[in-house]
């Protein structure tokens, strides 16, 4: 492959030559290429001219078609063509920045999934591995990287040809090119693999976190899949403008830059943490991936749900005191609350078409792959699970693999049914409550389909049930395979009759991919252990997130729910506030359109909830205080002014005016800066629109990525509707990047939803011309489930009945299943008798 990108001119040219292996009598060839022009007197196999060339652009598929059959054998297929380097994050496109004050571009690639066709003419599908040899034509001052090391350069003048060395046998969309001015930060592995962070000049010092976690990762995952990394070297690149967060590509991995960018001085502890994560999934991904790769799409969970649960095992491994493993739960539970809707989709999709591909990049893929792959292992042993995917990757390197074949893998090595099992959590879509009921000296067990729109499901799973009581040294297993089971309690597990001392916790730690519903007996004796400080972290969040699930759902009371949530007041772990915090922005959201006369006191009952643990940290740091009660702080602040908080509101103000005068104060350090912002926010309008002018001036003169970030997530988090709308309509101008148009979305308040959706009405055409792929679904989906009615919900999907697109149509019915679920939530805590009696109750506890 030969490519000459004109980064002045935004065009590129190439040509290809491609060795293909004609088995079978044919007189055409089929492969893929889209938004190229192809010089068709260049187009060769072997000797043979075609005589037909088509494009089907809506399949991005080149059709050739010879005078007469096609030699068997092997020959060689050439052509050559040229393309634009687009401003669409897709294919070889064009990114910007800044060097001495000007604006410069540079040239860089995005094909997964389908996107190495709008760069060069191939077989573009995941299972057609082949070896590359690049070579590159490229003005001489400027770094060129690719997958490869460079075999040798030759230089004229101002322009140099780069040729990097052979690659092993790879998938297109794993292909990698990079061109503009960078500079770097090197570090060795334990093998000698160099390793580099390439960053925009003058930023590579912070460059070294990302460098650090990438050399260990590396070293960790030869060990635990026992295998070599397969490549000479591995660079890191950070792109100011790109659509995902980061990108696996083989010896190239490239990043937007807060997902590779760590600065002691000016990025927060959560930062570090979503660094440290994204390097360790993208350089899984170096085995889990690129050595072996799924087969099809179909199988793509198998590359981002090992990838997320390896992420998690790495970081955990490299930094204990992060407690990751109950962070982790926040991507089980987001899972979850897909999962159960009518419109999820199981793990193993299928994929008819290359448009539908984008799509399943989502929580499914992701979270539920990586929480299964949990529960899994947990059920497995952690050496014998370890020793199994190290004889999968061997038996596998350089080619493809399905889903079945890691099962069975799996199998042979622990003589477990893991196909059995594993199916019922890969091939059908959902997960079961399993209903707990005391019965005498048992519990028994029953599943069912949980669905939020508290309609009933079909599905049957096999489960790994845990459980433990009364203490945790005794856990206890069983695989439920039946719909009905008993559980026999033993003495262990406390008297029922003395009470106190007697409780039973299902799904231990939250390994299972399932929720649990306890009967009254079994749900007060587990609150009981919640506030006499008898269960776990993770136990601790799986209650209350089950609880939740089943209150939306209407199979719990809103008053039970209120209930447990008060027993958490006196918590003060990062991981458990987080969960509970998500609980609160939602209870406050449905409760003013619940019950807007019950709605204020509702949100003071829970700053009573969140107060005391706020006002233990401060708003100042503290010497030695840990990682995880850094994170804590604006978790605490931001969601005490999202509540109406006036202290917190007061003095998030008062730090901002300090921190407008002097930049350097340490009033207010980046990880309390969002919500000093967000309290800004609460008083702005048209007519007193000082503090808001002040953040724009914030976000505009200000170097670093992160902090640009965070002005821009609460720039529409505000009541009035003008400012609202000149938040969102920055989107359109060059001051919002469009991979960051997702960041303003977010912070839409429910007060602001009338204004945003007539906005996304007005404005829809110019979105999808501007928005490509995964970036238009953001706006569906951040806007859409603002609503909590059933009348909305049918406006909305009249107005996209006939504007939807292939990419984003699962988004929406998602989406507005969501506003659909809302209602009847809303409809539930309306109609539930004593509600007000228990808000007041709560209140008046001491």
């Amino acid at each position: 492959l030969f490519l000459r990108p004109d980064l002045v001119a935004c065009t590129f040219s190439g040509s290809v030559a491609i060795s293909v292996a004609v088995s079978a009598p044919t007189r055409f060839l089929v492969l893929n290429a889209l938004d190229l022009s192809v010089n068709r007197t260049s187009i060769r196999f072997q000797a043979l001219e075609p005589t037909e060339v088509v494009f089907f652009k809506d399949d991005g598929v080149l059709v050739l078609g010879f005078a007469k059959q096609l030699p068997l054998g092997e020959g060689l297929l050439k052509m050559d063509f040229n393309g634009i380097l687009n401003d669409q994050m897709r294919g070889f496109y064009r990114s910007k920045y800044q060097y001495k004050g000007k604006e410069r571009n540079m040239a860089v690639t995005q094909f997964e999934s389908v996107d190495a066709r709008r760069c060069f003419p191939c077989w573009d599908e995941p299972a057609f591995k082949a070896k590359f040899k690049l070579t590159l034509e490229v003005p001489s001052e400027l770094v060129a990287l690719s997958n490869m090391p460079v075999g040798n350069a030759t230089f004229a003048g101002p322009i140099k040809t780069v040729r990097y060395l052979e690659s092993p046998p790879m998938s297109t969309y794993l292909v990698a090119i990079v061109v503009g001015l960078f500079e770097y930060v090197e570090g060795m592995t334990t093998k000698g693999t160099r390793v580099r962070v390439y960053t925009q000049i003058g930023k590579s010092n912070q460059g070294k976190f990302a460098l650090d976690v990438g050399v260990k990762s590396l070293n960790l995952y030869k060990d635990y899949f026992d295998t070599p990394f397969p490549l000479p070297k591995l660079d890191m690149v950070a792109i100011p403008d790109f659509a995902a967060g980061a990108m696996e590509n083989y010896g190239l991995v490239t990043y937007r830059e807060v997902a590779l960018l760590f600065d002691d001085k000016s990025s927060s502890a959560s930062s570090k943490q979503s660094v440290a994560i994204t390097v360790a999934h993208e350089l899984a991904h170096q085995w889990f991936g690129n050595l072996v790769t799924m087969e099809w799409w179909t199988h793509l969970w198998l590359n981002e749900g090992f990838a997320t649960w390896m992420s998690h095992l790495a970081v955990d491994s490299f930094f204990p005191q992060w407690n990751i493993w109950a962070q982790f739960l926040d991507r089980t539970t987001t899972a979850l609350r897909l999962d159960s809707l009518e419109a999820s989709h199981p793990i193993e999709v299928e994929i008819h078409h290359a448009s539908e591909v984008d799509q399943i990049f989502d929580a499914i893929s992701y979270d539920k792959g990586a929480s299964v792959i949990r529960m899994l292992q947990s059920y497995l042993g952690a050496e014998r699970f370890q020793k199994a995917m190290a004889s999968y990757m061997k038996k596998y390197a350089y080619s493809n693999a399905k889903t079945e074949d890691l099962w069975a893998v799996l199998e042979k090595e622990t003589g477990e049914p893991v196909k059995d099992l594993m199916t019922t959590w890969t091939k059908q879509k959902g997960y079961p409550v399993i209903n707990a009921k005391i019965k005498g000296n048992d519990i028994e067990i029953e599943q069912a389909q949980f669905l939020l729109d508290g309609s009933s499901g079909s599905g049957m799973w096999i489960v790994p049930l845990t459980s433990r009581c009364g203490a945790y040294d005794t856990e206890k297993k069983l695989l439920l395979k039946l719909k009905r089971e008993k559980l026999v309690i033993g003495s262990q597990c406390g008297d029922r009759k003395k009470g106190g001392n007697f409780w039973t916790k299902l799904n231990i730690d939250g390994t299972g991919f399932y929720r649990v519903k306890y009967d009254d007996e079994l749900a007060a004796a587990l609150q009981n252990a919640l506030e006499t400080k008898k269960l776990s972290l993770m136990d601790k969040i799986g209650i209350v997130d089950d609880l939740y699930a089943l209150s939306i759902a209407r199979q719990q009371t809103f008053a039970s729910l209120l209930h447990l949530l008060y027993g958490y007041r006196g918590e003060a772990d990062y991981s458990v506030l987080s969960h509970i915090n998500t609980v609160t922005t939602s209870i406050a959201k449905i409760s003013a359109d619940a019950t807007p006369a019950l709605a204020g006191d509702i949100k003071q009952l829970l700053i009573k909830i969140l107060l005391s643990p706020a006002e233990k940290l401060g708003w100042d740091p503290k010497k030695g205080e840990s990682h995880l009660d850094v994170m804590l702080r604006p978790l605490l602040l931001t969601a005490l002014v999202q509540l109406g908080h006036g202290k917190t509101i007061n003095e998030g103000v008062r730090r901002f005016n300090i921190f407008t005068r002097d930049r350097g104060t340490s009033l207010l350090p980046p990880d309390t800066r969002k919500a000093a912002y967000l309290a800004v926010m609460q008083n702005v309008s048209s007519s007193n629109r000082s503090g808001y002018d002040a953040l724009r001036k914030i976000y505009k003169e200000s170097a670093e990525g992160e902090e640009r970030l965070q002005v821009l997530g609460i720039l529409s988090s505000c009541r009035d509707k003008g400012i609202v709308l000149e938040s969102l309509n920055l989107i359109f101008t060059s001051e919002v990047r469009n991979q960051d148009a997702y960041i303003l979305l977010r912070g839409i308040q429910p007060e602001a939803r009338e204004i945003s959706w007539n906005w996304l009405k007005e404005n829809w055409e110019l979105i999808s011309k501007t928005f490509a792929g995964s970036l238009i679904t953001d706006f569906v989906e951040t806007i859409v489930p603002l609503f909590t009615s059933n009348e909305k919900a049918a406006e909305i999907s009249k107005f996209f009945a006939t504007r939807t697109k292939p990419g984003f149509e699962r988004t929406l019915k998602q989406s507005l299943e969501n506003v659909r679920i809302s209602a009847r939530w809303a409809e539930g805590i309306r109609s539930e008798p004593g509600l007000a009696q228990t808000v007041r109750e709560l209140l008046a506890k001491p």
